[in-house]
């Protein structure tokens, strides 16, 4: 093994750092900027929930207690929205489209209702109207955290 490696060694780290660099869809840097968007919106969902007295447990504490798959919220007494049962809701930092939905969303959902019962999904950047006009009775799709006039609450008796 001769000369010459050590510049080829180098163009082609180069030709890697401009590759990454440019890599608009799955950079580190863009990974980064999408955990750190799903986090703020996670955030936002449970600051909603609890101004409006909504008891929940969060996701790291449904793993702690030992669940492989948790949606980001498991409410602890189930509430309706628009008339609509739910469970659990799970925050999207993203646009909901069919292939969005379909391909990264459907199996997902379908375990959390299979282990916690109907639920909810907000797509924060919103959903295509007919997809949210046709979710089905167990996984409801909103683009933003429902209106307090929209939501109907349990009361916990102590």
């Amino acid at each position: 093994v001769g000369g010459g490696g050590g510049g080829l060694c180098a163009r082609l780290r180069v030709d890697v750092e401009r590759c990454v660099a440019w890599d608009h869809v799955a950079s580190p840097a863009i990974d980064t900027l999408r955990h750190t968007a799903g986090r703020e919106y996670e955030e936002l969902l449970a600051e909603r929930l609890t101004k409006l007295g909504i008891p929940f447990v969060t996701e790291d504490a449904l793993r702690a207690e030992g669940h492989a798959k948790t949606p980001d919220i498991k409410l602890e007494l189930p509430i309706a929205v628009k008339g609509r049962i739910v469970n659990w809701i799970d925050s999207k930092a993203s646009f909901c489209d069919p292939l969005v939905h379909v391909e990264r969303g459907t199996d997902q959902f379908q375990g959390y209702v299979n282990r916690f019962g109907p639920g909810m999904v907000v797509y924060w950047l919103g959903v295509i109207d007919e997809l949210a006009e046709e979710s089905g009775a167990d996984v409801l799709l909103v683009d933003d955290f429902p209106a307090e006039e929209d939501i109907t609450q349990l009361k916990l008796l102590h």
